[in-house]
């Protein structure tokens, strides 16, 4: 009976859109369902991160585009000052360079607003069980992104980057530790200290915080 009783505790849920009326129909919808608490609201950058730290939500829900700054940044603070919680990104757009940043913020999942629902509550309850989700625009996005960034200048230090360091070196940007990537990409922890200290080598990077300064300068170039 306990565990019955705890697997019905509604998931709370931060909502982050400067439309107020965009928050006021997401916030019903949600709250009518029964599984869902919406703990909080915020239509900034600074209101979001007060918030979090406020009510402690299980879930954000985080537009892209905010009046005092951008979403992603937002995503990125929350992410770092409260591991637990998990964000997803909802924006009009499947804008690739949006889509990237989100992705390396610690971004669970990113989804188009004009989503039906139904599959925005499968998505919110899905990424609180642990799980990550890319709408299909989002996901090609990110994927060109990657072959673009692939395409590199004969010198950049990026190219010296075997295919397993590339696919290490975005998860170190996340932030995560050795094991959580071990756990990711089903590698022993010693294999992936290895590969860190190959990629930051070969990088020319001192630090491991180091890489996602190093991403977002690629990721700058190839919007230039």
């Amino acid at each position: 009976m306990m565990a019955e009783a705890a697997s019905q505790v509604p998931l709370r849920l931060l909502l982050v859109d400067d439309h107020h009326f965009f928050r006021i129909g997401l916030s019903t919808v949600l709250s009518q369902l029964g599984r869902f608490e919406v703990c909080g609201e915020a239509g900034d950058v600074a209101g979001a991160l007060a918030q979090a730290t406020r009510c402690q939500p299980d879930v954000v829900l985080m537009d892209v585009r905010l009046p005092d700054g951008s979403g992603v940044e937002a995503c990125r603070e929350i992410r770092s000052e409260h591991p637990g919680t998990k964000v997803i990104m909802l924006t009009a757009f499947g804008e690739q360079e949006t889509v990237v940043g989100a992705i390396l913020a610690g971004a669970s999942g990113y989804l188009l607003k004009e989503l039906e629902p139904a599959c925005l509550v499968e998505g919110i309850e899905f990424v609180a069980k642990g799980g990550s989700l890319l709408d299909l625009t989002a996901t090609t996005a990110a994927l060109e992104w990657i072959r673009k960034v692939l395409v590199a200048q004969p010198n950049d230090p990026f190219t010296t980057l075997n295919e397993r360091e590339r696919s290490i070196l975005p998860l170190m940007a996340e932030g995560k530790t050795n094991r959580e990537i071990a756990r990711a990409l089903y590698l022993s922890e010693h294999t992936v200290k290895t590969y860190v200290s190959s990629i930051l080598r070969k990088l020319h990077l001192h630090r491991r915080a180091e890489a996602a300064a190093f991403i977002a300068q690629k990721r700058s170039a190839q919007a230039g």
